[in-house]
């Protein structure tokens, strides 16, 4: 009888202990509102602008022809109008690069909370110009709305994951982080539902349908001034101790004294230094492998093969027997795959760790390369060869968002600590908008010159990023950033100490 009322109390106890732990490892309502505030102007206005784009090209393609001939009495070029076209597009990325470059700045300057919302008023600025573009007549007033769209977007990328990883805990950085993810494959979803016909897609509405990126910053000005800075930021780089407790006591009801005590023993261990400057990195021999691992992953991210794939997309999908005025509805399926994925990522990245998923994505996309070159090359060999590589499409998109595309930002705020992240992201930043600009240019050429068989190069990249991230980089999943830290520093140490072993053996040996 006691043995039975000492196992029923014991059952209980583990009960209360597992809901506790449960409720532990769940966020708060207010950290989720939070995450959701920061990417709904931050990473969502980055996929919303790369997306929406797309929808009125052959409407802007009149536009310009139309203020041309009305100029200058007489019919726009060829060659001008694609220049123009291409401008329209790629300055966009011109303007990500600036605002990487002064993203990490501000964020020292103003706070991650205080550059988010400065932020918006690229946005709203881009709005208004693009919206105004077909009523005056400037196709000058387009160039420079995207342009402040990509300074927007630029920022945002930046700033906005820095935010996510030091507003959430060690326990749940993983998946609060993956809101930069999420929110960016939402917003591509979501520009390309929006430039369906049925929607803001017809021509009449073009100048509107671009001019919808004011409504995320609304959004956030609206929703964010409600939510704290980040503790982090407000106790290490202000020392403001109340704004950090109650900061913390809003954020993380559950654990605010673990979470205190981990901002505490960092701020100690970075006394007396100051937030670094990117090229200070560059110098800073305990970084150096961080430094590298972030600058490939951000390269790779941009050169893996995901542009092919969506270039390929429209072809395949021809090919496939889709109609021409479907292939719209099917590519939004392409944004729902990724989107998905996405979410799905953010829900495994604590339980399988960042190293896993990333690896396997890249091993994944790789063996993608291999099927769709061969899908590709024997095309015409049976009619059920383009539907094959449909397959490799989904599949190269979901092994795509499942690693390199949600937790390479993640990796970029865990590598690196209180006073080199801003500095990190910039540099991360400003790589990934140049591989970003370099493959939108080279990427025409090489697919002329190796037509299928370019996804062999891709193929070479994915296998490469994904023997470093295996031999290289440590699991960070419910690691302290001083823990990882350290475990890239003895890292280092290891192998010096090796190569003096291997030089002293081979000393002795020549004696």
């Amino acid at each position: 009888m006691l043995d039975s009322l000492d196992s029923a109390a014991t059952s209980t106890m583990n009960f209360s202990e597992g809901s506790v732990q449960s409720k532990k490892d769940l966020p708060n309502k207010s950290l989720l509102m939070a995450v959701c505030a920061a990417c709904i102007g931050g990473t969502f206005q980055y996929g919303y602008n790369i997306s929406v784009i797309n929808a009125p090209t052959m409407y802007v393609h009149d536009f310009l022809n139309q203020t041309w001939r009305e100029r200058y009495q007489a019919d726009i070029s060829e060659d001008v109008l694609t220049l123009l076209w291409s401008t329209i597009v790629s300055v966009f990325t011109i303007g990500g690069f600036i605002g990487t470059t002064i993203g990490g700045t501000l964020s020292v300057k103003l706070g991650r909370k205080g550059t988010l919302l400065t932020n918006n008023i690229f946005a709203l600025m881009a709005a208004l110009l693009m919206g105004l573009s077909y009523p005056t007549g400037l196709f000058e007033l387009l160039i420079i709305g995207r342009l402040l769209t990509g300074i927007n977007a630029g920022i945002g990328i930046c700033v906005q994951p820095l935010y996510l990883g030091e507003i959430a805990p060690t326990a749940l950085r993983g998946a609060m982080g993956m809101g930069t993810s999420v929110f960016i494959t939402g917003g591509i979803l979501t520009g390309q539902v929006i430039g369906l016909k049925e929607l803001l897609g017809r021509e009449e509405y073009w100048p509107i349908l671009l001019s919808t990126t004011c409504i995320p910053a609304f959004l956030q000005l609206l929703i964010l001034p409600w939510f704290p800075e980040s503790p982090r930021y407000l106790l290490i780089d202000k020392g403001d101790d109340e704004g950090c407790k109650k900061a913390l006591k809003q954020l993380h009801s559950a654990d605010c004294d673990g979470e205190w005590d981990d901002i505490e023993k960092e701020k100690n261990n970075l006394a007396g230094f100051q937030a670094k400057k990117p090229w200070e990195l560059f110098t800073d021999r305990s970084v150096r492998w961080q430094l590298l691992t972030i600058m490939l992953l951000n390269i790779a991210q941009q050169l893996n093969g995901i542009n092919a794939i969506y270039f390929y997309a429209n072809y395949l999908f021809k090919r496939s027997g889709i109609p021409n005025d479907k292939i719209p509805y099917v590519t939004v399926g392409t944004g729902a795959c990724e989107c998905i994925t996405a979410l799905t990522c953010g829900m495994l990245i604590e339980c399988l760790g960042r190293k896993a998923l990333i690896t396997g994505g890249y091993m994944l996309m790789s063996i993608c390369c291999i099927f769709f070159t061969l899908t590709l090359t024997f095309q015409d060999a049976s009619p059920v060869f383009p539907y094959l590589s449909m397959a490799c499409v989904f599949a190269f998109i979901l092994s795509f968002g499942l690693g390199p595309g949600g937790v390479t930002n993640i990796l970029t705020t865990e590598l690196f600590t209180q006073t080199s992240r801003p500095a990190a992201y910039m540099i991360a930043g400003s790589v990934n908008w140049l591989s970003f600009f370099f493959i939108g240019l080279t990427f025409p050429f090489i697919v002329i010159g190796l037509q299928q068989y370019c996804f062999l190069v891709f193929l070479a990249i994915c296998s490469l990023v994904a023997t470093y991230i295996f031999l290289v980089v440590p699991e960070t999943k419910n690691k302290t950033f001083l823990e990882i830290q350290n475990d890239f520093q003895s890292s280092n140490n290891r192998k010096a100490c090796s190569a003096d072993g291997a030089g002293t053996t081979l000393l002795s040996t020549s004696i």
